[in-house]
């Protein structure tokens, strides 16, 4: 005769080993109703994107991911930064008070505090950081622009090469050149407010005499500006003499009494 009862117990026994297996199961991967070789995961990772959304083989155990975290972004790098994010907070450009008797529209080279001023009026300018030059190379005096141009090339005056006859004699246009993105020549003289590719030179007195920005800074600058614009620059107070540029002007005429005396120092423009 069929006996009931042991047949009962002997069901109840494996019943009891597979939800004992199947609870072991679920305590070690909570969700983890996929089979172990699945390669897309449990459902649970499915559903919150884990292993790569279920591309990614990981057979690692539950221990290492039993927290769900948000993933890391690594900051942009610098290089995919502005420029003016590696300047120092008051070498970035910013409209600041500057009581002023220049007009409007007037740019303002404060030598030794290495700012430019775009005179907006109303006591208000724009302020630059700016790189000028080092000690013996810083000059004074009023221009205008008298010429602007895109990505200029580059080349470097005689007085230059022969300081520096390494230098190359002609570099073109582009981001490798150090006149940078934009230049505006300042009337006949040698010297140009102009971009670099060294904007960490903002803020110092490293050049021959040029003025420079950031390149987002000159492209700013040279987009408020036009040709005639005026143009004063501040001498470096408390050091050693700088040369003084004015506008040319028609030459006086020589005294008969000194016509036979020594020859005039040449002026530098």
């Amino acid at each position: 005769m069929f006996d009931t009862s042991k047949a009962l117990r002997r069901f109840g026994a494996t019943a009891a080993l597979v939800l004992a297996f199947g609870s072991t199961t679920a305590l070690a991967d909570p969700l983890g109703f996929a089979a172990p070789s699945n390669p897309f995961g449990t459902i649970f990772e499915q559903m919150m994107g884990g292993r790569d959304g279920g591309m990614n083989n990981d057979n690692s155990s539950y221990a290492s991911r039993g927290n769900v975290q948000q993933q890391n972004v690594a900051p942009p790098s610098q290089d995919d930064a502005d420029e003016p994010a590696t300047l120092a907070a008051n070498l970035r450009r910013q409209i600041v008070n500057y009581p002023t008797t220049e007009s409007a529209g007037t740019i303002v080279i404060d030598t030794p505090h290495t700012y430019l001023y775009y005179v907006l009026g109303g006591g208000r300018a724009i302020r630059y950081g700016i790189g000028v030059g080092r000690e013996g190379f810083t000059w004074s005096g009023t221009q205008t622009i008298a010429r602007k141009a895109e990505w200029p090339d580059w080349t470097p005056p005689a007085e230059m090469i022969a300081r520096q006859p390494y230098l190359p004699r002609f570099m073109a246009g582009g981001p490798s050149n150090p006149l940078g993105a934009r230049a505006m020549y300042l009337g006949d003289t040698i010297y140009r407010i102009h971009g670099t590719n060294a904007p960490e030179t903002i803020g110092t007195r490293v050049s021959s005499g040029c003025i420079r920005l950031v390149n987002a800074d000159v492209m700013d600058l040279y987009s408020r500006v036009n040709i005639g614009t005026k143009v004063v620059v501040l001498p470096i107070s408390g050091a050693r003499p700088t040369r003084t540029v004015h506008r040319q002007a028609a030459p006086a005429p020589v005294p008969a009494s000194v016509a036979s005396g020594p020859a005039p120092l040449p002026r530098f423009n």
